[in-house]
């Protein structure tokens, strides 16, 4: 391209936005669908259709293990999974700052094809805006997606029933801590990285092979703290989870207690959280297991019918203390 910085003529609809478009969109993830270059998408669905969107402000927009294009296509791929969706399309909508790096740009569409092409995606359709220097903080992304709902399924937290079992897919805090050590230049070893990835084809192979599954939820902002008590509220049954079932990498305990934060509090961009009847339990992790996301996942805790809508913490040493819901934006700009 003529220019190696984002311009506001990129964003002007003329033959400068079109070169942008030619030279560092299409190239990343131009498809049939999104090649037609039309004012919207024409997809075809079936059936009852998921559909939500979500908006990215990360700061830093690099950090250790991905960038904002991967969270913004993992983070709405996994929205759409979350309900029992198979995701099929999404669209994306970029606000970039004036004076913004091309080749930070080609970075960033490049890794959200690679994420959607994992997910199996179609990126269908999309927009374009630049704003003065000044005016935004590098880039913003917001992503759309739609998808089929798996038939036979019906995920919602007013399926939560006592004694039903709480399964985690894995280790937490991974994505806050990899942000927090960018934002705060602290080094960490390279084993801490962003967690953030798809999980849409480990969720289907969960509701496959146990279509009961009550409800999943990724605990992303507020992290698991705040999902389960959303779910206790929702069912109005209390949720006792167990301190040494919690898988935390070390470096992560580390930074949480270098800064005094609860890792149970910290957002997670390839995390599932999934509710199930105690005898689905062992299908539903074994189904997991078969994914590279949910090697670790194990059963953390139980749905009980005392203490209506709140959550309880078995601590290692036998007392139990209340998780109560996060006060408060406790890491600002993490997805």
């Amino acid at each position: 391209m003529a220019n190696d910085k984002v311009t506001l003529a990129h964003g002007a609809g003329g033959k400068v936005s079109q070169e942008l478009m030619e030279q560092v969109i299409l190239p990343a993830y131009g498809n049939p669908v999104l090649n037609t270059l039309h004012d919207g998408a024409l997809v075809n669905m079936k059936g009852e259709v998921a559909f939500t969107t979500d908006s990215y402000v990360v700061q830093p927009l690099f950090f250790a293990g991905g960038n904002i294009g991967k969270l913004a296509v993992c983070g709405t791929v996994n929205d759409l999974s979350m309900t029992g969706a198979i995701p099929r399309y999404l669209s994306v909508g970029m606000i970039i700052e004036e004076g913004f790096p091309i080749k930070d740009l080609q970075t960033i569409v490049s890794t959200m094809k690679k994420m959607a092409d994992e997910a199996g995606v179609v990126i269908a359709t999309g927009d374009t805006k630049v704003v003065e220097k000044g005016k935004a903080d590098g880039i913003f992304i917001n992503t759309a997606g739609i998808g089929d709902k798996i038939p036979g399924t019906h995920i919602s937290p007013e399926n939560v029933k006592p004694g039903m079992k709480v399964i985690l897919s894995g280790y937490i805090g991974d994505h806050a801590a990899a942000i927090m050590a960018g934002r705060h230049n602290i080094n960490l070893p390279e084993s801490v990285r962003t967690d953030c990835a798809p999980l849409n084809k480990m969720t289907k192979a969960m509701l496959e092979a146990a279509p009961d599954i009550a409800v999943m939820r990724d605990p992303t902002r507020g992290g698991v703290a705040a999902v389960l008590n959303e779910i206790a509220a929702a069912s109005h049954c209390g949720i006792l989870i167990d301190e040494d079932e919690i898988p935390i990498h070390p470096e992560v305990q580390g930074v949480c207690d270098m800064l005094g934060f609860d890792p149970l509090y910290l957002a997670n961009e390839g995390k599932c959280v999934a509710f199930v009847p105690a005898e689905s339990a062992e299908k539903v992790l074994k189904a997991m297991r078969t994914s590279p996301y949910g090697q670790e996942a194990r059963v953390i805790g139980e749905v009980t019918a005392e203490a209506s809508g709140t959550v309880g913490l078995r601590t290692g040493i036998g007392g139990i203390r209340v998780v109560d819901m996060p006060l408060g934006n406790i890491v600002p700009r993490i997805c």
